[in-house]
């Protein structure tokens, strides 16, 4: 399992790394510019050949209800989390407001989304494979491609137009327009269209391939957004979200899977995937929809620290 997690986990240290480094030499636009081109180009392109490449047979309904009720219960999670975290600031107590600093609008944004949206593409596919079977592993692609689309870039979308906008004028038609305009969603759909048609084997490879170039890219920015964290306050604010999707959530669902039927390696899979680390996606989310990005940042290496303890005790509980 070391030897595993070695190499899935290699390219991360390295590419985020190189982001830490580059960002004290490159000129300070370049985050921004990086996250809209992860947005409107890589996110789309790695989506249409993760659903060129999936196996739409199998497990058409089981992974994709699991999916849709874990960014349900993400989503729910976070939400009561927040209502908790105002009680307990109190404006005239400066020393409690100290641990629990007051959240503002864009921050309760990325709140939420680090708490609900996991990195199931980059990490989570890279990993379920060297600890689940074949069969398995299919409803983990399932998982991915039902989160990105309907999670990642459907709800996550919405709530990142919501608490990206002020509360004036924020029409609910905003956020519908938002999400069905997202190249993400139509690179889906013209992945499921094209899925039966073979295209040239250059063209084939070059679009899986680009995988690889999105992966890099968005652990790159992930390194200059860390270079940009301003003290303690970011990772403290990032402790309690990294906990509910990384230790919580897929307690839950394994709790949930097994009283479902579900058992052995489906259930690992699934507990697995709902466990992934905050999404990198949620920072492209927050360049897009200017939410606080130090808190998404900061929620990913907490929560990708905590995985990594984490997926013995998956191993031990789900896996059989």
């Amino acid at each position: 399992m070391t030897e595993t997690l070695f190499h899935a986990y290699t390219p991360l240290i390295l590419w985020t790394g190189l982001g830490l480094i580059l960002f004290r030499f490159l000129p300070t636009a370049l985050p921004r510019f990086l996250g809209r081109t992860l947005y409107w180009v890589g996110v789309p392109l790695e989506i249409l050949a993760l659903v060129r490449r999936t196996n739409f047979s199998q497990n058409v309904g089981l992974a994709p209800s699991i999916t849709v009720g874990a960014l349900i219960l993400g989503f729910t999670l976070a939400w009561l989390s927040l209502r908790v975290w105002k009680k307990l600031v109190a404006p005239e107590s400066e020393h409690k407001k100290y641990f629990l600093p007051d959240l503002d609008r864009s921050t309760q944004g990325s709140f939420i989304l680090a708490a609900m949206l996991g990195n199931t593409s980059f990490v989570g596919l890279a990993i379920a494979p060297t600890l689940v079977g074949t069969q398995a592993v299919g409803l983990a692609v399932f998982y991915s491609v039902t989160q990105n689309i309907f999670g990642t870039y459907g709800l996550g979308l919405f709530l990142a137009s919501y608490f990206g906008r002020l509360s004036v004028g924020n029409s609910w038609w905003i956020q519908i327009r938002d999400v069905l305009t997202v190249p993400s969603l139509w690179a889906f759909i013209t992945g499921c269209v094209t899925h039966s048609i073979k295209l040239p084997s250059s063209i084939e490879s070059g679009l899986q391939s680009s995988v690889g170039f999105v992966i890099s890219g968005a652990f790159v920015l992930m390194g200059m957004r860390l270079a940009q964290i301003q003290g303690w306050k970011s990772f403290q604010t990032a402790v309690l979200p990294a906990i509910l999707k990384v230790v919580v959530l897929p307690t839950l669902i394994g709790i949930v899977t097994t009283l479902c039927g579900l058992s052995g390696e489906p259930r690992l899979a699934m507990v697995l995937m709902s466990g992934m680390p905050t999404a990198f996606a949620g920072l492209i989310l927050a360049e897009e929809y200017n939410l606080n990005r130090d808190l998404i940042a900061s929620s990913i290496v907490v929560s990708t620290g905590l995985m990594l303890l984490m997926i013995p005790v998956w191993v031990v509980l789900f896996g059989q």
